[in-house]
């Protein structure tokens, strides 16, 4: 029976799909103007610390320049503090490195330490239970409870390096997007240094310019710029940039720049080289890419697409040879 387009069915569904078709309309053209600029707003409370820190009190820790400043002045959980300060589990952390692998992160700050090690310690506790229940419960195998509880203990490792796990997810997608952005960074800094302006300005200016395309390059430059600014010793500042990181490209760079501090030597030119070194590198790493795919797609293709082709091929034969006589 065909259905007739005035029915009021129909009408209505018309209707409530012109009304969502007529917000998202809405919604798209003033996005711009509802969503928060967060990178515009980092970068602004980075500014704000830097002018607000008294010179006297300069440290050359870069971790110590970064808390000052607004951008990571949020509290930590008060839960979460209680179980870190009662076991003492910031001493703890000072000699395993859990705040230099959270900065590499962008995780910095006293909160998202102490939430790193008390999620540690509930998850190296919380597992073992788990996996209890599960196995017992879910599972039920034909063991007696001590072999269970046994194999369920396993958990506690398990749990103790998921967040460990959760924070190098983390750094690898960071340094991908710095690796990706930092030739074109270092265009920029060539530009606004041989059109005269200082080191600290050239940071300043490539990290508002360079946002659009990796926040996460535009905030380490806009530490390094604070660092600049109150560091007494300005290699300082650059080596704290090249750990924060831990790339190998920004890291050669930071060495082209304390040389050239150092020696006198043309900071232009040494850019021009660096910049050419790293997009050789990037070329590189996307070659080396699309020269693995072949390999990795062959057991996809044989798994998958054979089989359903051998099947288009074959089945009009095998209906032809079922219907003879």
């Amino acid at each position: 029976m065909p259905i007739e387009l005035t029915s009021p069915q129909i009408q209505q569904a018309i209707i409530l799909l012109a009304a969502l078709a007529t917000f998202a309309t809405i919604l798209a053209v003033a996005w711009p103007w509802i969503a928060r600029d967060r990178l515009a707003e980092r970068i602004r409370l980075i500014e704000q610390g830097q002018r607000q820190s008294p010179r006297s009190k300069r440290s050359r820790s870069g971790a110590q320049v970064a808390g000052r400043s607004h951008l990571f002045a949020k509290k930590p959980n008060r839960l979460f503090v209680g179980i870190v300060e009662r076991l003492s589990l910031e001493r703890l952390a000072d000699e395993s490195g859990a705040a230099q692998l959270l900065g590499m992160a962008g995780l910095r700050g006293r909160a998202p330490l102490v939430t790193f090690l008390a999620s540690r310690l509930i998850a190296a506790v919380a597992m073992p239970g788990i996996a209890f229940g599960y196995i017992a419960l879910v599972v039920q195998p034909d063991l007696p409870l001590p072999i269970i509880a046994a194999m369920a203990s396993v958990g506690a490792v398990i749990g103790y390096w998921l967040p460990t796990l959760y924070v190098r997810n983390l750094i690898s997608k960071r340094q991908g997007s710095l690796r990706r952005s930092w030739p074109d960074a270092l265009d920029l800094l060539l530009i606004c240094v041989e059109s005269g302006m200082s080191s600290e300005a050239a940071f300043r200016k490539v990290a508002e310019e360079i946002g659009a395309q990796s926040r996460e390059l535009a905030e380490e430059m806009s530490l390094t710029t604070a660092e600049l600014a109150f560091l007494s010793d300005r290699r300082q500042a650059y080596e704290n940039l090249g750990t924060r990181t831990g790339l190998d490209s920004i890291k050669a760079t930071i060495i082209g720049l304390i040389q050239s501090e150092k020696y006198g030597t043309s900071l232009g030119q040494t850019l021009r080289v660096l910049a050419k070194e790293s997009r050789d590198f990037r070329m590189a790493a996307a070659e080396k890419k699309a020269a693995s795919l072949p390999p990795k797609l062959t057991v996809p293709m044989i798994l998958f697409f054979l089989p359903v082709l051998f099947a288009v091929i074959a089945t009009p034969a095998i209906i032809q040879a079922i219907g003879a006589p």
